[in-house]
């Protein structure tokens, strides 16, 4: 089993949507091991990745200004 979203609000995007991690790769054009790595904070997404997950995930409010939602 894939490991839960570092961030609480991807956490539960993902729990409300209940898209798998296989399920939004399949929407933002990537792969299911990037998603992951995303998700989990392993890699920093880029300004577009971090956009696409948003738009995947229906999150329409912006995110904290902290170093775990900053992007690469």
């Amino acid at each position: 089993m894939a490991p839960d979203p570092q961030c609480a609000a991807l956490a539960a995007a993902k729990t409300r949507t209940g898209l798998s991690y296989a399920d939004i790769a399949s929407k933002i054009g990537s792969t299911e091991a990037r998603v992951t790595e995303l998700c989990t904070g392993a890699n920093r997404p880029t300004a577009a990745e971090f956009a696409a997950l948003a738009k995947a995930l229906d999150i329409t409010s912006p995110p904290p200004a902290n170093s775990s939602h900053a992007t690469a």
